[in-house]
């Protein structure tokens, strides 16, 4: 194997050119390698690639096949969605194309490569009704995504204004509801796009189980209410507004979350972020019939993306690591820094729990 990296630097030390190449998973983009180049991560305007539009397409036919088999063929009518920065990077707006899969949307390229808008399906040729999604954005992906924030919501806005059978596009149903309800606009009810404050990062919800700052699981689901309640609007270009209302108002239709797992290198266990964004119990306390929402994660680290439940996953991750012989065993033998992997586990499983109740009692 070639020793590229330091001869990398001294290149570059030395006022040479260095080669550019593509940063993110080698698994799932071999170009990525060797090693040693000068990396860049991706354009954001040519996201959704291609590519990423006919794995999320896949994946959101499997999603709705999964939930549609255990409920009668029923379709959920609304659906919420995490998106992180780094992961869209590595899988090129995977997660991103699965929400305007789910709308009906589609994203259209101009002759540069570069995606500026969206067109809808027509619902003939989608052959199911548009789905409701409540799409929540890490701080990483506002900062890096904006311009992909935009082509969600208009996207969504464009669902809710389509002449159309209710029953045949939840997006707009659940819109006029809300219209109703808050005395807004139908466009100002579509909106569905939300994050953190401009400046602020995650719900911290991970942090307050990390430090033991928490009394019950209701302070941890008014705290990220309360930090990702800002909405995007594309009607409103560059403000992040607060619309707690709006955003309770959107996740007490919620009928699943749905996260994705598309990195080989980091499970769900391995860092706080995937349960500290999970709004599964939040959504059950919002909701007028207190029903807990399923909970579903896609794995897409090989190319054959398959459809979890959050438990089953769990279940998964515990049982190859966390429970597994060879993983604590080799940990503990490197000393104090394995023992607080091991550690690291436990509470991130534990936080999982808090915020899904979605862990085995044997785990």
């Amino acid at each position: 194997v070639a020793n590229n990296e330091l001869p990398g630097i001294m290149e570059l030390l030395n006022g040479q050119f260095l080669m550019p190449a593509p940063g993110g998973d080698p698994i799932r983009n071999p170009d990525v390698l060797p090693t040693g180049r000068n990396m860049h991560a991706l354009d954001p305007s040519a996201i959704p690639t291609q590519a990423a539009v006919e794995v999320a397409e896949d994946v959101v036919r499997k999603l709705l096949e999964k939930l549609a088999d255990e409920n009668n063929g029923a379709y959920p009518e609304s659906i919420a969605f995490t998106l992180w920065g780094t992961d869209n990077i590595k899988t090129y707006g995977e997660s991103l194309a699965q929400v305007l899969a789910l709308v009906g949307v589609r994203p259209v390229a101009d002759s540069l490569g570069r995606v500026n808008k969206v067109e809808l399906i027509p619902l003939e040729k989608l052959g199911r009704p548009r789905v409701d999604v409540v799409v929540s954005c890490s701080g990483v992906f506002r900062d890096l995504f904006i311009n992909q924030m935009n082509l969600m919501d208009r996207g969504i806005k464009l669902a809710a204004e389509a002449d159309e059978p209710l029953e045949m596009n939840f997006i707009r149903k659940h819109a006029i509801e809300q219209a109703e309800e808050l005395n807004v606009s139908l466009r100002e009810a579509a909106c569905r796009v939300f994050s953190n404050s401009a400046g602020s990062y995650s719900a911290n919800v991970g942090l307050a189980i990390e430090n033991g700052g928490w009394e019950d699981e209701s302070q941890l689901q008014e705290q990220f209410l309360t930090r990702k309640g800002f909405a995007f609007n594309a009607d409103k270009p560059g403000m992040m507004e607060q619309q707690a209302d709006l955003f309770k108002a959107a996740l007490k239709k919620v009928d699943v979350t749905f996260q994705n797992l598309d990195s080989s290198e980091i499970s769900i266990t391995d860092v706080s972020h995937y349960y500290d964004s999970d709004p599964t119990k939040v959504v059950q306390s919002l909701r007028d019939d207190k029903r807990k929402p399923m909970s579903l994660m896609a794995d897409t680290t090989t190319a054959n993306a398959q459809v979890r439940t959050l438990s089953e996953t769990v279940r998964l991750d515990a049982r190859t690591k966390l429970l597994n012989p060879k993983f604590y065993e080799g940990m503990l033998s490197t000393g104090y820094e394995g023992v607080r992997e091991i550690q690291k586990r436990l509470r991130n499983t534990m936080g999982w729990s808090a915020t899904a109740g979605e862990v085995d009692n044997f785990v």
